[in-house]
């Protein structure tokens, strides 16, 4: 008889589960779809940042080169300058921050 009672709880807690699960598939899917645009937002926003240290690091090395102080070493900050703005520039091809780039091309350039 007690066999009979747990089987039957059980079968009742699988018909709400899956019940449950019906009504709510919608609902999982938008929260599915909310926490990737989040977690999407939150990459591109670390992404946002680290071009925004590229950035200051092209504009630091730039200064030096203008700095006689520098003189001695002006062949290695040309390098590390060039191979600074190929960073730049894959980096925004490859996390298609295009507006983001042509804005902060533009503050620098004025």
């Amino acid at each position: 008889m007690r066999e009979r009672h747990e089987h039957k709880r059980m079968h009742g807690r699988r018909e709400h589960l899956e019940q449950r699960s019906k009504d709510s598939e919608d609902g999982i899917r938008d929260l599915s779809d909310q926490h990737h645009k989040k977690a999407q937002t939150f990459r591109r926003g670390r992404a946002i940042t680290f071009l925004d240290k590229l950035y200051v690091n092209r504009a630091t090395l730039q200064r030096q080169l203008q700095e006689s102080t520098f003189d001695s070493i002006k062949d290695v900050l040309r390098g590390e300058l060039k191979a600074t703005e190929t960073i730049i520039e894959e980096f925004i091809h490859v996390f298609q921050l295009h507006e983001v780039g042509s804005e902060d091309n533009k503050s620098n350039n004025a």
